[in-house]
């Protein structure tokens, strides 16, 4: 076994490596192994004096507050974000950007992303009163707990793996480590992806080709983006490992939903054993989050990431060959024709203007205090319990009642908060959501190749917004 995990670990810098495979090499301990083996090729344990039995006892404490019951929000996926984010370090086109300690606080930060995750979404535990919404009063109530579970066990005896780092260093940290870890709330997804894309448009090279980034604000962001990347990468993956993680996420929602049902609750979206469809909810997710995402990240650090997004969209025509078709039903319910169906329910949420997680105007230094995010308002969100969700079938076009003229103070409100934040959702979805002529296909009666949900219709609100459901997070 021994020698068997020696020979997988040989990939730790390669994309694609069997979690699942390090884990039954390893004794059901693959964040710990991992972990040990990235510090040690960078040389991190040597940077900043870690003791070797300090960082094993800190690494195996944590990964132990990882659910072994949970189906895919474990020490399993931890692990496989932690070398995800490492092989994403690595790109040429960001290589000698980021300093040891932002290095550090990225591999740690997706150590610790999902540490004590119960399995349920941040809604499910709004929705119940839970003692952690409570806590964190309805804001990104388990990206909270993660980081102060994570940061909490460095307390633990011999657990402090940053004892010989300066106090400077350690608030550098800290800081960049809850950026990440925030960002990974997918309620932050579509201001996230829009700053990248803002950030692809002005992107500026040294003479040496590589990403010039010389202020917080910028760094963070990629940084940010790179661990929610590799945090929505099961997509990227070889099929076989894909199909794996998408058995577990499927599992871990249809639980939740029982949970939902029996408490006589509404049933979240792909979360319904009795009516989700896996293979839709896979090729929706790919068409809506994972690949406008990774289509924005391959144009960073263009051309480093083409096989990654060649590899997703191979895995999107296989999970969408594999979608049943039903030739009997009638045409306006035939999923060819886009009509009809199960519900295909996305969430998007807007944030206040100028609080964004990643907006620090010119911040310096990630010393600098910054208390952005906290009051973000939402717009069905997974955040907002109290949101309304109005559903349009792009496939239905004049068969649903046309949306109510009004507009409310506060959609008025968010719609200015786009535009400072120069995101146009119709805009964000052309590639995705684009006709074989060039139109785009919102409000259209049929969708092109991207658009075609089968049997499903995109969750918008009145104002044709995309909204999501918290995928793979």
């Amino acid at each position: 076994t021994a020698m068997c995990l020696s020979q997988e670990l040989e990939d730790t810098n390669k994309w694609g490596l069997d979690m699942f495979k390090i884990t039954e090499y390893s004794g059901n301990h693959p964040l710990t192994v991992i972990m040990y083996s990235i510090f040690q090729e960078r040389d991190l344990m040597k940077t900043f004096c870690i003791p070797a039995d300090t960082f094993i006892t800190y690494m195996m404490t944590l990964e132990d507050h990882y659910h072994a019951d949970v189906a895919y929000h474990n020490n399993i996926h931890a692990a496989d974000v932690v070398q995800s984010t490492h092989v994403l370090l690595s790109t040429p086109a960001l290589e000698a950007v980021f300093t040891d300690l932002e290095v550090m606080a990225a591999i740690f930060a997706s150590a610790i992303h999902d540490v004590d995750h119960p399995g349920v979404s941040n809604q499910f535990l709004i929705n119940t009163n839970s003692e952690l919404a409570l806590m964190y009063n309805d804001v990104s109530v388990l990206e909270n707990h993660h980081l102060a579970v994570g940061f909490k066990l460095l307390q633990e005896e011999n657990c402090d793996i940053f004892q010989h780092l300066s106090k400077k260093q350690r608030q550098s940290l800290r800081k960049m480590a809850i950026d990440m870890v925030l960002a990974t709330d997918m309620s932050k997804h579509m201001n996230l992806l829009a700053d990248l894309k803002t950030m692809v448009e002005t992107k500026k090279v040294t003479s040496l080709g590589v990403l010039l980034l010389d202020n917080y604000s910028d760094r963070i962001q990629v940084l940010q983006n790179m661990v929610h990347c590799a945090d929505l990468s099961n997509p990227t993956k070889p099929l076989e490992l894909y199909r794996k993680w998408t058995d577990r996420i499927m599992v871990e929602f249809f639980h939740q939903g029982d949970r939902e049902r029996e408490k006589g609750m509404e049933i979240s979206p792909m979360c319904d054993k009795l009516s989700a469809s896996v293979e839709k909810s896979q090729v929706g997710f790919i068409d809506y989050i994972a690949h406008p995402l990774w289509e924005t990240w391959a144009d960073l650090v263009h051309p480093d990431a083409q096989e990654i997004l060649d590899t997703l969209e191979d895995n999107r025509e296989w999970y969408q060959s594999m979608i049943p078709h039903s030739p009997s039903l009638p045409e306006e319910q035939d999923p060819e024709k886009g009509g009809g169906g199960e519900k295909f329910q996305f969430q998007l949420t807007l944030e206040e203007e100028g609080e964004s997680d990643t907006e620090l105007e010119e911040a310096e230094s990630p010393l600098e205090e910054d208390n952005s995010g906290s009051d973000s308002k939402t717009l069905a969100t997974d955040d907002s319990e109290s949101a309304e969700l109005e559903r349009l079938s792009p496939g239905s076009a004049g068969r649903d009642s046309p949306p109510p003229a009004h507009s409310s103070p506060l959609r008025n409100t968010l719609a200015k908060q786009k535009e400072v934040l120069h995101f146009d959702n119709r805009r964000a979805l052309e590639r995705t959501l684009s006709q074989p002529d060039g139109g785009t296909s919102l409000g259209c009666p049929e969708l092109g190749r991207r658009g075609s949900l089968e049997a499903r219709e995109l969750g918008l609100d009145s104002e044709g917004n995309l909204t999501f459901l918290p995928l793979g997070t």
